[in-house]
């Protein structure tokens, strides 16, 4: 599975209407974590675990408020069109696992 950029204009539809749970990335290309977390998200896309979209805050920050997203990265799970789980920071990869299972 390829990771989705997502962002106001479509966060409705590729996030809150899918039946599947969704892994939502909420990133910079400046945060310097958010660059550390990358590699595991794409880990965790190509072995189709889990769908993942990323929201870049800079080109969003209305959804960024929305979910409350005061410091990045920010992983929020989203279940059924609600937050299920979310973690701040770099999270490991069996902390993200954790989160979808």
């Amino acid at each position: 599975m390829e990771i989705e950029k997502v962002d106001e204009s479509n966060f409705a539809q590729k996030v809150l209407q899918t039946d599947a749970p969704v892994l939502v990335d909420f990133y910079a290309d400046w945060c310097s974590h958010c660059r550390t977390i990358a590699p595991v998200l794409d880990e965790l896309s190509g072995e189709g675990q889990v769908r993942i979209a990323k929201v870049d805050v800079d080109k969003s920050p209305g959804l960024a408020r929305k979910y409350q997203v005061m410091s990045i990265p920010a992983l929020l799970l989203f279940e059924n069109g609600e937050v299920a789980d979310k973690r701040t920071g770099s999270v490991s990869k069996q902390e993200i696992l954790g989160m979808v299972q």
